[in-house]
Formats: C-alpha cells, sequence, structure tokens
C-alpha cells in the first residue's frame, strides 16, 4: 500500500472513532507524576490494575515525588504490588526520581523544558523504560506531539493491512504522526463531543475528565492523544487478540474485504 493511501487511512479510522466516540479524556491523573508513575505501572497489565496499586499509593499519601523518594522499597513493592512485576516496577519507579533529582533537582518543569529528542532518548537510557514508556510519559506528562505505538496499535494496522504487525515502532510512530498532522489544522474537530449519547456513558476506552486530560496542549499533541485513547478503546472492546468483535466495531467498515 502506497504512503499516502495509508495515511488517509490512519486519518479515516481517527475520523470515524471520534465521531462515534468522543473525547476519550487520556491520561486520567490529577498531576504530571502521577501520570509518569501510571505509565511505569501499566507496563505489562491491565489499567484496573494499576487503578488499585494508584489508589494504594493516594491512600498512603504516597503518592508524589517526595512520596516515592522516601519509602523505603520493601514498602513501595507492597503497595504497587497489584500492578503485578512490584519489584521491578518498584525500582524503577526509584531510578525515575533519582534521575530526575540529579538531572533536574527533583523539578518536571525543568525536565519538560528539554528538546523532544533530547529528552526521549534520556528517557530511552533509563533502566525499564522502552520507547512505549517514553513516549507516553512525553506526550501525557510533558505535551509533547509525540505519538504513542502500543500493541493494539500493532494489531488493528496488522487487521486492516495497513502495516504489518512486526514493523520497527518508529516506523509506525512516524506512520501516524505524519498522517495526523493535517488533523490538528482543522479546529473543526476540537470543542466536538462526538455522540452525545454514547460519550455520556464513556465509551471506548473513555475516562471522566481529569487534571492531565484537559491540561492545555497544542493541537497537534491533542489529536495524538485522542487518536491513542481511540485506539486502546477498539483493542480492548472489539480488536481483541482472540475472538474479535469486527462486527459491532466503528472501523469493521474499512476492513480488507477477504477479511
Amino acid at each position: 500500500m502506497r504512503l499516502d493511501a495509508r495515511h488517509n487511512q490512519i486519518r479515516t479510522h481517527y475520523h470515524a472513532l471520534f465521531h462515534a466516540w468522543g473525547p476519550q479524556h487520556w491520561w486520567p491523573a490529577q498531576s504530571r507524576f502521577e501520570m509518569i508513575v501510571g505509565a511505569y505501572l501499566t507496563q505489562n497489565t491491565a489499567w484496573t490494575n494499576v487503578e488499585k496499586a494508584l489508589a494504594n499509593l493516594r491512600s498512603a499519601r504516597l503518592l508524589s515525588l517526595k512520596g516515592i523518594r522516601r519509602t523505603p522499597l520493601a514498602e513501595l513493592e507492597r503497595l504497587i504490588r497489584p500492578a503485578g512485576y512490584f519489584r521491578q516496577k518498584a525500582k524503577r519507579l526509584k531510578i525515575f526520581v533519582q534521575y530526575l533529582d540529579r538531572q533536574y533537582q527533583g523539578s518536571l518543569a525543568r525536565l519538560f523544558a528539554r528538546p523532544t529528542q533530547e529528552l526521549r532518548e534520556e528517557l530511552l537510557n533509563l533502566h525499564g523504560v522502552g520507547p512505549e514508556t517514553a513516549d507516553s510519559i512525553l506526550l501525557y506528562a510533558g505535551n509533547y506531539p509525540v505519538f504513542v505505538v502500543d500493541a493494539y496499535t500493532r494489531r488493528i494496522l496488522a487487521r486492516h493491512q495497513i502495516v504489518p504487525e512486526k514493523a520497527a515502532y518508529d516506523e509506525i510512530r512516524e506512520l501516524f504522526e505524519q498522517a495526523l498532522r493535517p488533523v490538528a489544522e482543522s479546529v473543526a474537530d476540537f470543542g466536538n463531543t462526538g455522540n452525545q449519547r454514547l460519550a455520556a456513558g464513556f465509551p471506548g476506552a473513555a475516562h471522566p475528565p481529569s487534571a492531565m486530560s484537559t491540561a492545555k496542549r497544542t493541537a497537534l499533541a491533542q489529536v495524538y492523544n485522542e487518536m491513542h485513547g481511540l485506539i486502546v478503546g477498539v483493542g480492548k472492546n472489539y480488536c481483541r487478540k482472540s475472538q474479535a468483535r469486527c462486527d459491532e466495531c466503528p472501523l469493521q467498515k474499512f476492513l480488507p474485504r477477504s477479511n
């Protein structure tokens, strides 16, 4: 498939999903640091498990930079245990805090003043941070215009024969970023709440509005934000790894005829 045809398909998917479901209000967090903690905790687990771990930290009044810094490792492991891989994740959170303290005097404002590519490389050099986690932090906590690629994205692209599922991460990221830039130029996509009847029940992967989901950002970052949330909604509810529910999916009409 030609590159321009792939771009068109991605834009068509975006418009169809946004019209059906409206804003998804990602990332569901009350602060940038909470979002970063969530990005670490959501590795290899379901969001429902992350919410339990975050609730534990919140109840203990430790869901802050200061809280993670002063909490003994064993206690941090206990609190985030519902998120799975709790020993690894506790160490990784400690490493992030140490990095922030050492490089940026504990200031997220200083961290997110860095140029996109330079900060992305720094994050990728931290233990336990892969491209998806780094880009999630950049997009949702830093409001950088970077698209996040996850397993749902790969599965949907492969089933719609847009990109092979084994394509390189950065190839997919750049494909989405190029395809969605024209969308950001249209202000008509903002302020449009999609299908009101469906939106009232938080369709797709939507969450109630939060401090982070409603934070000020560029139109480009907002489009990347929305598209990732919409894709998660498709992956969770319809384009499942097994027992796909294609007939009920808003993207069903775009499937190749052979499917």
